[in-house]
């Protein structure tokens, strides 16, 4: 691989992108959109559904708190209230929170580290096929009443084949395995890219933070999603085929469910948290105009994250009679998780300090997120400690914790990095005093909504209850977090409707409107779908920034095929040219393959035989050399 200087555009140059755009295209028609397999069109794919499985969640959160706001409400009865709060968590956790996440990264990554395309595209697309069949598995089930409605959780024995009859939990442990499927397949394509993919230069103490942010939640995917794979088909085959893994009476133990679902539960917490943590830092260096302080520090601080996310699980269980000497462990690792999260807030705080912004609505969700956590944080040390964790175990003191933590410490900064990436996607500028008021009715309604919740646990209200007596005194407080739910849906009108009216009418942006410091940034808006035209050479950890017009570009890749150059681990240098496969309905075909033997299985195991059969036939159509053959036979001399 050879590196030249930058020309001038020509003629040449021209019918070279022409070329470049050729191979590149998206199939037309609608086969074509199946066939669909650049990172843009996947990324922009699972942002979009995340948000439609986002409002779903949303709205049944709101029927939850109308139905909370009175004493002996009868708005929902209590077996539709147990499907709509198990709904709502399934949603939030399973089919918004992870895969939003992976969405961005899916589409930034490729663009922040000078490449075009993910490692392996047509997986790609298989996984998100997977993760909309499986929300769409779910929700057809609630549609028919058969909505699970044992908890997001779905402990054992409440969700055992005893106490849970029928396929309700049937269907939310088999779309388990449908978005951890998925989210495993993003993980390996993220960490393949990273590592293997980075332009010429981009040594990995070059990366974007937001790169390291993807990186380490990717390897926390592949380390945490096995086990809620494993315990979640353990549970289905108790419910199936009658095992007794967690049946006390044959020998199995309700309390490993707990154990696998949390070693998996709450580093699902920080794999939600970490890439949140990754924007913070892009829009803070973007909008500062300066490095961001700490670099190295942030880097630890965030591999430091994703190791200690993995020790601390059995916090979630105090109130199970744990030996002592374990729970001071967890105790323990608990607090510890919050030093590395104090390293980022104080290196954040040193930026901002340190730069000069325009408080715009990136850096309005910025300090939203930065005041937010740091109260869902220190409520998270205070429930480490084990005497008061059992005082406030199962109340809504948990609930309003865990909303500070994920709303506050995720949903905030995502819609902050939607604000700004939000041009590069589209070509559009957001409304931005639109923003600002989005922001201050999101902000003001969810400590309306969540902060009365640390009273009422104090109080004693339990959490997954659908009413309680009026004698209880906590009316008042529940109709005041009834009214901020409220607010936070006026807040998301208006950020649904300032996404509709930009999409047609919003200024149009330029290429980078932010005077960003990373790749994505050096090409247009939306970028082409080959990303680069010629890939660049990095000279700096702020690349765009440190960049110069006669910079050299990489040489030698091919125009008329979807090739990218693969370099090496550490330092980036370059290694060899790869071709990617093309477009291609085959992953579209592979997931509904195995989406016949999942969702077969759930009324009779057996099904597995021929999604089994069809999956094996549809890879076939998959790795089918046809590519290869045809470029050969291209190149050979006439």
């Amino acid at each position: 691989m050879s590196t030249q200087e930058r020309a001038q555009p020509t003629a040449t140059d021209d019918s070279d992108l022409r070329e470049l755009d050729a191979s590149w295209r998206h199939p037309p028609g609608l086969r074509g959109w199946f066939s669909y397999t650049t990172h843009q069109a996947i990324g922009l794919r699972y942002i979009v559904t995340a948000f439609i499985f986002l409002i779903a969640g949303g709205i049944e959160a709101l029927f939850m708190r109308l139905q909370l706001a009175s004493p002996e409400n009868t708005l929902l009865n209590p077996d539709l209230y147990n499907q709509v709060f198990t709904m709502h968590g399934t949603t939030m956790m399973f089919l918004f929170a992870v895969p939003v996440m992976e969405g961005l990264g899916i589409y930034l990554v490729p663009l922040m580290v000078g490449t075009r395309n993910v490692a392996f595209p047509r997986l790609n697309a298989f996984g998100y096929w997977m993760y909309v069949f499986g929300g769409i598995f779910l929700y057809a089930g609630f549609m028919t009443n058969t909505g699970a409605d044992a908890g997001w959780f779905a402990y054992t024995p409440l969700s055992g084949p005893s106490f849970s009859p029928g396929k309700r939990v049937d269907f939310w442990a088999q779309m388990i395995t449908f978005t951890e499927l998925s989210a495993l397949a993003v993980a390996v394509e993220l960490v393949a890219t990273i590592f293997k993919m980075r332009a010429p230069g981009m040594s990995l103490n070059r990366m974007p933070l937001f790169v390291w942010a993807m990186l380490v939640q990717s390897f926390m995917v592949i380390f945490a999603m096995p086990a809620i794979m494993i315990s979640s088909t353990m549970l289905i085959a108790d419910r199936l085929v009658g095992s007794h893994f967690f049946n006390p009476f044959e020998g199995g133990d309700p309390l490993l469910w707990q154990h696998l679902f949390w070693f998996f539960g709450h580093p699902e917490v920080y794999i939600i948290f970490v890439p949140a943590t990754g924007i913070v830092s892009a829009l803070i260096v973007a909008h500062t105009k300066r490095p961001i302080f700490g670099y190295l520090a942030l880097v630890l601080s965030l591999v430091a994250t994703g190791f200690i996310g993995f020790g601390l699980w059995v916090h979630h269980m105090f109130a199970t009679g744990l030996p002592q000497l374990g729970e001071s462990y967890f105790t323990a690792a608990s607090m510890m998780i919050a030093i590395p999260s104090g390293v980022q807030i104080f290196c954040w705080i040193a930026s901002l300090w340190g730069g000069r912004f325009s408080l715009n609505t990136p850096m309005l969700f910025v300090l939203g997120f930065i005041v937010t956590f740091v109260l869902g944080g220190l409520t998270g040390v205070q429930i480490a400690s084990v005497p008061l964790d059992l005082q406030v175990h199962d109340t809504f003191f948990i609930v309003a914790h865990f909303h500070y933590v994920l709303i506050g410490g995720a949903v905030f900064p995502l819609l902050g990095g939607i604000y700004h990436w939000f041009p590069k996607m589209t070509g559009r500028m957001l409304n931005d005093r639109a923003g600002k008021l989005n922001f201050l009715l999101v902000f003001i309604g969810f400590h309306l909504t969540f902060f009365p919740m640390h009273i009422l646990g104090l109080h004693g209200m339990p959490r997954r209850v659908y009413t309680y007596r009026p004698e209880t005194g906590w009316q008042g407080l529940n109709q005041l977090a009834t009214v901020g739910a409220l607010v936070i849906a006026l807040g998301g009108l208006v950020f649904l409707a300032n996404v509709a009216w930009s999409l047609r009418r919003g200024l149009r942006a330029a290429d980078d409107p932010w005077g960003g410091d990373s790749l994505e940034w050096a090409t247009a808006s939306p970028p082409p779908n080959y990303n680069f035209a010629n890939l660049p050479v990095i000279r700096g950890r702020y690349a765009k920034w440190a960049a110069k017009p006669d910079d050299p570009v990489v040489t030698g890749l091919h125009r008329d095929r979807r090739e990218v150059l693969i370099t090496n681990l550490m330092d980036a240098k370059p290694d060899h040219r790869h071709m990617l496969p093309g477009p291609t309905i085959w992953p579209f075909v592979t997931a509904l393959a195995v989406t016949v033997g999942f969702v077969g299985s759930v009324f009779n195991p057996w099904w597995l035989v021929p999604g089994f059969v069809l999956t094996i036939l549809a890879l076939t159509g998959w790795f089918w050399p046809r590519e290869h053959l045809l470029l050969e036979e291209q190149e050979k001399p006439s």
